[in-house]
């Protein structure tokens, strides 16, 4: 969610999302490999924000979606930015079982047209949840990368929509991404893409990780089964035991 590309969130007990894992760090989270994360695009696992030095430029729209620094063009080129979605699900069928998201653009605008865009254009088709952290204040499940390990991402940088509504964590310092949730990953402001985590219980974060849909309950047995399985090597963060390959990505 961080914890999501190639620097993975780190939560009370270090998680960094960015692409929560081939993690990115958030720069005010701890020097740990616990939070959800995504690397940058130029240095997987580093916390460098995302620019715009792309030859793709920037979209015109209220999101101005702009290329990051890896110097190559988005894979699927940028989002259209042409306002709010209708879309308000999106469905992942996985290998461990279906996993559903209602979205919410009120809360998250871009982010939803982001990922909306990249489902529609195949983007997280074949990919595989590459991260999964057991840890009793930071249990998340981490998807969305295109590489596996936590350094991939679109190729552009999804505007910050972090939330200020959360409830304050016992820390007093963090808040608590509750169980349902599901957020983006990424390793320091302006570094947001397309990995993503979905949290199965209740986890201590910073609140800058941005809240951009649901899980039905359904979707929270499967994760409850994979979290079960645990992480390969006995680990408390890791590949999971339990393969989640993305087969399909629909929005409704």
């Amino acid at each position: 969610m961080p914890i999501f590309r190639t620097a993975a969130v780190a939560a009370a007990i270090g998680l960094t999302l960015a692409g929560c894992v081939a993690r990115e760090n958030p720069s005010s989270a701890p020097a740990t490999d616990d939070f959800p994360t995504a690397a940058s695009e130029e240095d997987p696992g580093s916390s460098t924000d995302s620019g715009s030095d792309s030859g793709a430029g920037a979209t015109e729209g209220d999101c101005g979606f702009t290329a990051d620094q890896s110097g190559q063009e988005p894979a699927v080129g940028l989002p259209p930015d042409e306002g709010p979605v209708a879309a308000t699900t999106l469905s992942l069928t996985t290998s461990a079982g279906p996993l559903a998201i209602t979205l919410d653009a009120e809360r998250a605008p871009c982010t939803v047209q982001s990922m909306a865009f990249l489902a529609g254009e195949g983007f997280f088709d074949g990919t595989n949840c590459h991260r999964l952290t057991t840890s009793p204040g930071l249990q998340v499940l981490q998807c969305g990368d295109p590489a596996g390990d936590g350094s991939g991402g679109p190729g552009y940088v999804v505007p910050d929509e972090f939330p200020t509504d959360l409830p304050p964590a016992a820390d007093g310092t963090n808040v608590t991404y509750q169980r349902g949730v599901v957020a983006m990953a990424n390793a320091g402001p302006g570094t947001t893409g397309s990995q993503f985590f979905l949290v199965y219980g209740d986890s201590t974060l910073p609140p800058e990780y941005t809240v951009f849909g649901t899980m039905d309950a359904a979707s929270l047995g499967t994760l409850d089964q994979v979290a079960a399985g645990g992480v390969d090597g006995g680990a408390q963060d890791g590949a999971p035991v339990t393969p989640v390959a993305i087969e399909s990505a629909k929005v409704a």
